[in-house]
Order: structure tokens, then C-alpha cells, then sequence
């Protein structure tokens, strides 16, 4: 494969992780933008990264750890933003890179030390250190949008798992706004393509008329929203997904308890 074919595969997703590591998708896409010139100046990197998505994500670190990007300067940041930027502060980079990596990017132990330039063990620490540092959130409501009953019924247990409370569980946009709208949820989990035919995404930005609430998709379309048309969610997780990956993007979501509307 060529490394514009292996570039253009894996950029929604680098982009994707990029945002969460930053807490914002200008300053993610300056860094990745950044890494692609670097590509683009370098055959060998070229190579490599044809030959392996691990490869991509070590350049961006090397990217990434030299933190010379030219990114939005303090203080334009707004709203969700600010808030991201501000509780990044209190997270060891390395750490939220670790549990990035193996959990919603799905790496390996090892390829995830090769793209950081550690060992398993170091890692192992690293992912351990993370989830301590980030799931002291408060416990809160959680509406659930997911049309498929099994999917659903494992989503609520897991979130009753950790602690917080379900609202309500929506298999339609029209469902999603009426529960929304009696019992307020402190975090929205939506599929994108529900059982009438509507769409996740217009019951999402529904729900955000009523006011700034975290949101992460879990679909089996991740395409339909990685596009790079319109801001795209910070938090998406996809089918078939492990646990472990929506217990991160929770815990995520809610240490920096913040998102922004669709469009």
C-alpha cells in the first residue's frame, strides 16, 4: 500500500486521537498537519509509514513531544475548549497517551511502546496511572441511545458499573428527546442509525439545544462522522467495541465534562 493510501486510511483516526489527547480539534489538527509535513520531508518516515499505522503514530508523538507546533494562542480557546485545556494541565501526557493508545485506538501493549519508545512494562504503569488520574469524576445520569436491545442492555450495565445513573434508554431521535427532556442526563452514549431510520446525530444536537452536555458516539459507522465536513465528536468509540474502550471514553468525557454541537 502506498503511503497516501495509508495516510488517507488512518488520518480520520489520527485526527480522531489527536483531539483527545489535546482536548481540542484545532490544536489536534495542528499537530497532525504538522506531522504530515514532517512525512512529506522525510522518505524513510514516508516508508515507514506506508509500511505500518504504528509507525504513523510514533511520528506524531516525536511531533507531539517536541510541542514546536504553532497552535491557537492562549486565551482564543472558548467554551468546551478552555475547559479541555485547562484539566489537561492535571494529566500526564504520557499517561493519557498510553490509555489512548490501547484502549480507543486500539494498539497493542507492544506497539503502543514502540510508539512511545517504552517498554510493555512502563506502559502497563503508564495505563494504570491513567485511570487513576482521570475516573475521580462525579457520578451522573446517562441517557443511552442505541436501538439494538443486547447492545443497549451491556452499555447500561456497564455505566450502572461504574457508578452512575441511566436515565433512560432511547431506540428513536424522537424517544431520545423526550427522556432527555423529563429527566436531563449529564452524559449522552448514541449509536448513529436507530431503529425508525432517524439519525443519532440529529437527536444529539437536539439534546444540545437544551445545553452543553458530553456526548460519545458508539456506532458501526465511524465514517459517517469522521468526514472532516463539520467539527467532528472528540468521543467515538466503534462496533464492535470492548468495554474497556467505553470505560475510557467515559471517564474521558467526564474529566473534562465538556462537547460541542454537531455542525
Amino acid at each position: 500500500m502506498s503511503v497516501s493510501d495509508q495516510i488517507a486510511i488512518q488520518l480520520p483516526y489520527l485526527r480522531r486521537y489527536a483531539r483527545a489527547l489535546t482536548g481540542s480539534q484545532h490544536s489536534g489538527d495542528a499537530y497532525v498537519r504538522a506531522t504530515l509535513e514532517a512525512a512529506l520531508a522525510d522518505r524513510d518516515l514516508r516508508d515507514a509509514i506506508a509500511r505500518s499505522r504504528a509507525a504513523l503514530y510514533e511520528a506524531f508523538t516525536r511531533i507531539w513531544g517536541t510541542g514546536h507546533v504553532d497552535e491557537p494562542v492562549a486565551g482564543s480557546a472558548e467554551g468546551h475548549e478552555q475547559i479541555a485545556q485547562e484539566r489537561l494541565a492535571t494529566v500526564a501526557p504520557t499517561h493519557r497517551q498510553a490509555l489512548l493508545l490501547t484502549t480507543v485506538e486500539e494498539f497493542s501493549r507492544e506497539e503502543t511502546a514502540q510508539i512511545l519508545g517504552l517498554s510493555v512494562g512502563d506502559v502497563d504503569a503508564l495505563v494504570a496511572q491513567a485511570i487513576v488520574e482521570i475516573e475521580g469524576e462525579s457520578a451522573t445520569r446517562v441517557l443511552i441511545i442505541e436501538d439494538e436491545p443486547l447492545i443497549s442492555m451491556q452499555l447500561e450495565g456497564l455505566v450502572t458499573d461504574l457508578g452512575h445513573t441511566v436515565v433512560g434508554t432511547a431506540a428513536t431521535h424522537k424517544q431520545a428527546v423526550e427522556i432527555f427532556g423529563r429527566s436531563p442526563a449529564g452524559l449522552v452514549l448514541a449509536d448513529i442509525q436507530l431503529a425508525d431510520g432517524s439519525s443519532g446525530i440529529d437527536a444529539v444536537e437536539d439534546l444540545l439545544k437544551f445545553g452543553d452536555v458530553p456526548v460519545i458516539f458508539i456506532t458501526a459507522y465511524p465514517e459517517r462522522l469522521l468526514t472532516g465536513e463539520r467539527p467532528e465528536p472528540t468521543y467515538l468509540v466503534t462496533k464492535p467495541f470492548q468495554e474497556a474502550t467505553v470505560r475510557a471514553a467515559i471517564s474521558q468525557a467526564l474529566f473534562f465534562n465538556s462537547s460541542k454541537p454537531l455542525g
